[in-house]
C-alpha cells in the first residue's frame, strides 16, 4: 500500500521529494553525517568516486575526507577498523561494494561484530552499519550476485535488514546508524533504480523488526522481500484477475523476523508462498515455514509453498532471469496451495 505525498506531509509534518533507492540512501547517509559528527562512512572508492553505484556521491566533497573515507581494498581491514571505530564512540558506515565481497571479512564478523556486547557483558556495543549491495539482475559476475542474507540471520548479535522502497530504505538506514548494536544493511541492486517514491525530507526512522503490509486479501499470504516484492506484487495483481486475493508482505527486518505479522496474516488466509532470491536450500524461506509451524499450523488449509533461486551459484547472463523467480512462477505456486 503505497503512502501518499499528502499522508506522509501529515505524518512528517515535512516536504517530500521523489526518490530512487539510492538517491534515498545517498539523503539517508547525508541527513545523519550533517546530525552526528560520530557518523563517518568508510569504503573502497566512497570518496572520490562515490562508490560503485554512487550511493555516496558527493558526500565526502561536502563533509570532508576525514568523514568520508576512501579505504584500500581489504574488506576484512574496513571492518576491523570499523569495529575499533565503533567501540570507542564512532558510529562507522561501512560499505561493501558488493555482498560476495564480504566474505573475507567474515570471520571478522562473526567472532568480534556480533560477539562485542556479549563478551564485555554490555561493558562495550558495537554502533556500527555494513552496506551491502546484493542480488542478481544486473548482469553481474556470479560473485558479485550472491544472495547470502541466511549466513547473517544465523549470527546472533547483528541484525540484518533490507529495504524495498525509497522511504524504507532512508527511515531504516538512519535507524540502522542510531541503533546501538550493529546492522547490516542489504541493498537490492535490482531496484536501486527501478522506481521512485515519496521520501520525507529531513530526519525519520522506520523501526527495525517490523514487516509492512503492502497488499490486502483473505485467500493466500505471500512473504517476502527486497527485489521480488515487486515480482510478488505482480503475481498477486495477476492472481486477483483469476478472483484469488492475497496479502503481500515485505519482511523489511530478516532478523529479528517480525513473528507476528507473518501469524496474524496466515491465520486468516491458512495459505503460504515464501519468495527469495537466494538458493533454496539453508535459505530464510526454511526459517519461516519454521515459524508459519510454530504460530499457525492448525490454521493451514494447504502445504506451503516457496519460490526461490537454485542451487547453484548465480549464473551468467543469459540464463541470470532463468534462476530468479519471476511472477509467472509465483503466480502458479500461489494456484498450487489454492487447488490443493
Amino acid at each position: 500500500m503505497a503512502i501518499s505525498r499528502e499522508k506522509l506531509a501529515e505524518v512528517h509534518g515535512t516536504k517530500t521529494q521523489q526518490l530512487t533507492l539510492v538517491q534515498a540512501i545517498t539523503d539517508g547517509l547525508s541527513t545523519m553525517l550533517k546530525e552526528d559528527e560520530k557518523v563517518l562512512l568508510l569504503g573502497e572508492d566512497i570518496g572520490k568516486n562515490g562508490g560503485v553505484f554512487r550511493a555516496t556521491d558527493g558526500l565526502q566533497k561536502q563533509f570532508g575526507e576525514g568523514r568520508v573515507i576512501d579505504t584500500p581494498l581489504s574488506e576484512a581491514g574496513i571492518i576491523g577498523t570499523s569495529i575499533g571505530m565503533a567501540i570507542n564512540g564512532f558510529k562507522p558506515v561501512a560499505e561493501m561494494q558488493f555482498l560476495g565481497f564480504i566474505y573475507p571479512a567474515y570471520e571478522q564478523i562473526m567472532t568480534h561484530v556480533s560477539r562485542i556486547r556479549m563478551r564485555t557483558m554490555g561493558h562495550y556495543t558495537v554502533p556500527m552499519v555494513i552496506r551491502a549491495p546484493y542480488g542478481a539482475g544486473i548482469r553481474a559476475p556470479e560473485v558479485h550476485s550472491d544472495s547470502v542474507e541466511a549466513l547473517f540471520t544465523h549470527m546472533p548479535g547483528i541484525k540484518v535488514v533490507c529495504p524495498s522502497s525509497p522511504y524504507d530504505a532512508k527511515g531504516l538506514l538512519i535507524a540502522a546508524i542510531e541503533d546501538p548494536d550493529p546492522v547490516l544493511f542489504l541493498e537490492s541492486m535490482r531496484i536501486y533504480r527501478s522506481t521512485r517514491g515519496e521520501v520525507p525530507e529531513g530526519k525519520y526512522t522506520v523501526k527495525i523488526g517490523k514487516g509492512r503490509k503492502l497488499k490486502d486479501g483473505n485467500d493466500v499470504t505471500l512473504i517476502t522481500w527486497g527485489a521480488m516484492v515487486p515480482v510478488a506484487m505482480n503475481a498477486a495483481q495477476q492472481a486477483e484477475k483469476q478472483g484469488i486475493k492475497c496479502d503481500v508482505i515485505d519482511l523489511r527486518t530478516l532478523y529479528p523476523i517480525d513473528k507476528d505479522i507473518i501469524a496474524e496474516s496466515i491465520q486468516r488466509t491458512g495459505r503460504a508462498v515464501i519468495v527469495h532470491e537466494a538458493h533454496e536450500t539453508g535459505g530464510l524461506g526454511n526459517d519461516i515455514v519454521s515459524i508459519i509451524n510454530d504460530t499457525s499450523f492448525l490454521y493451514m488449509k494447504s502445504p506451503i509453498e516457496r519460490v526461490t533461486g537454485f542451487d547453484v551459484p548465480v549464473p551468467f547472463f543469459a540464463l541470470e532471469e532463468h534462476y530468479l523467480p519471476t511472477p509467472q512462477r509465483v503466480f502458479k505456486a500461489i494456484e498450487k496451495v489454492m487447488h490443493f
